[in-house]
């Protein structure tokens, strides 16, 4: 007899057929997406690795192999317990986008992904992430990103119970572990040794950098987010220079510079002359031999504004606590910060601050950057705010900021030809790549001059001073090194020497009792972004515990 199935019964709503395409478990889409890393998007490592090998020697091979199969074992092992069979290809198809566009800026610009990079990516507004967006990406991103993300949508993951599936998933994870480890074990000593002299390798390991750092920097910011800054300098006070009788008020301008390397400064010797109108100023003090504190923003401006600077540099110190400004407000000095670049990196928080714009000016502002003379909008203005006391006004230019330094300057300081164009520097020659960022140190000289200038005109009611220090160099193609971000041990001087510039109106030098020519030979020895907090302090007759004379550039030459 034949049973004839009722036809009430449920049927799955979706069905497997020929055309849903290859079916893979979960742990193998993950296995085959790490060897995919691993062979295709770690171009910046392998050569780190292979730096100074020779290529055909069989010791060689068995490094790479070995190396290889623990790259693959150490992104397993973070990748698999994040997948499942809903979540495994959205997972992957993050971090394969992440690879792609990660390996190709280390491939293009030779930049470490570390914690600190990665904040400053983090940090990056829509204008800077656009420039670097270049055509060239497309045939790079082809490969390392639209192919690899076709695959993986064409498989379909097996469907499995939990219950069946964990013991055979952690029987695979044991696996790919030990023999992760094993063939670690066999090249240890030369690995470990490698790794150990070179210890930013780790930092050009993709995806693993991206991740690790990102966890990093958003953990460190969710403990800070959730408590207040510590107090520095409580006991802030004016000194007795500051609260003498007839005295004018002080106008300090401190101006941040961005990305302008010293090796270009025409004040500081540089072949070409980039500081014109500088130059044409004989008391401008140039001092010669500035180091940073970083190699980027996101490093060097809080670094700076703070009481330990690089010599004690603890970044979780520096970035929960209170900076130079904040004691200037504390003991009464007004403080502004200006902004022209992407913010004041926590250092203005709380404090009267702005935010150039599109609105700020039709004729200096174009699409999403302003020119540094939108700075000066408004100048007297701000400096007349408070009449009675003293200030300090903070302007963070935009610079040199690169790789577009054919758009940080107008066409009238359009001089050193032919110039780079694209966003791309490799398609440029060195020579217009230099053009073009020292064209843009021409107009940083402008922009300076003409802020020297108009505190000269407010001397009648002011007694002024400018400071100028940028947050760190630029690399322009030298040794293959484009842009800057490198870590601090192993950065190039023209990543970390950077320029710094002192104008003192003589009512200044004259109440602080300052000698100028002393000055000028101090401007001649080493200075750093340490000098900074004190000298301020030391300038605008401020003390606290914290100061430290022998950081103050003015302390020794004083009658």
């Amino acid at each position: 007899m034949i049973h004839l199935r009722s036809s009430t019964r449920r049927r799955p709503l979706f069905t497997r057929t020929h055309s849903d395409g290859p079916q893979a478990c979960t742990d193998t889409l993950v296995l085959a997406t790490c060897l995919w890393f691993v062979a295709t998007g770690n171009g910046s490592f392998w050569r780190a690795l292979l730096d100074g090998r020779a290529g055909t020697a069989p010791d060689t091979w068995g490094l790479v192999a070995a190396v290889a199969v623990t790259l693959t074992a150490l992104h397993f092992a973070f990748m698999a317990p994040l997948a499942n069979r809903w979540t495994v290809r959205p997972w992957l198809s993050l971090l394969i986008v992440v690879a792609a566009f990660s390996d190709y800026y280390m491939d293009r610009f030779t930049v470490y992904l570390d914690p600190s990079m990665m904040r400053n990516v983090l940090r990056t507004n829509v204008a800077e992430a656009r420039e670097l967006f270049a055509w060239a990406m497309l045939p790079h991103l082809l490969w390392h990103a639209v192919l690899p993300l076709w695959l993986l949508w064409r498989v379909q993951p097996i469907r499995r119970p939990w219950l069946t599936s964990l013991p055979r998933r952690l029987g695979a994870w044991l696996l790919v572990l030990l023999l992760g480890a094993a063939a670690l074990w066999s090249v240890f000593q030369d690995a470990a040794a490698t790794m150990r002299n070179h210890k930013e390798m780790r930092w050009l390991i993709t995806p693993g950098n991206v991740v690790w750092s990102v966890a990093m920097v958003l953990g460190q910011d969710s403990a800070q987010a959730t408590r207040p800054r510590t107090v520095v300098g409580a006991d802030a006070a004016r000194t007795a220079p500051a609260l003498a009788k007839g005295r004018k008020p002080m106008r300090v301008v401190l101006v941040v510079g961005e990305t302008a390397r010293a090796a270009n400064w025409g004040l500081n010797g540089y072949a070409r002359q980039t500081t014109p109108q500088l130059a044409a100023m004989p008391d401008v003090l140039a001092f010669t031999k500035a180091s940073s504190c970083g190699t980027n923003t996101e490093v060097s401006v809080p670094c700076m504004f703070s009481p330990w600077g690089r010599r004690q540099y603890d970044e979780a110190r520096i970035r929960g606590s209170q900076s130079l400004l904040h004691v200037l407000h504390r003991a009464g000095v007004q403080v502004f910060w200006r902004d022209n670049q992407s913010g004041c990196k926590g250092v203005c928080e709380g404090l009267p601050n702005e935010t150039l714009g599109p609105s700020t000016s039709k004729q200096l502002c174009q699409g999403e950057h302003c020119l540094d003379e939108a700075l000066l909008l408004g100048l007297d203005a701000i400096l007349d705010r408070q009449p009675a006391g003293d200030q300090l006004l903070v302007l963070h230019q935009l610079g040199n900021h690169g790789p577009a330094y054919d758009k940080r300057y107008p066409e009238a300081f359009r001089r050193f030809t032919p110039v780079c164009e694209t966003s791309d520097l490799r398609l440029c020659s060195q020579e217009q790549i230099v053009n073009a960022y020292d064209n843009a140190l021409l107009y940083t000289d402008h922009v300076l001059a003409q802020t020297i200038g108009r505190l000269r005109q407010a001397e009648a009611r002011y007694d002024t001073a400018l400071i100028y220090l940028s947050d760190h160099g630029e690399s322009l193609g030298e040794r293959g090194l484009y842009l800057h971000g490198v870590p601090q041990a192993i950065a190039p001087d023209v990543q970390t020497q950077v320029p710094m510039v002192l104008w003192l109106s003589e009512g200044l030098a004259r109440q602080g009792h300052i000698d100028l020519a002393c000055l000028r030979q101090r401007a001649a020895q080493a200075a750093s972004h340490d000098n900074l907090f004190h000298s301020v302090l030391g300038l605008m007759s401020v003390g606290t515990s914290l100061y430290e004379p022998t950081l103050d550039v003015f302390a020794g030459c004083r009658r």
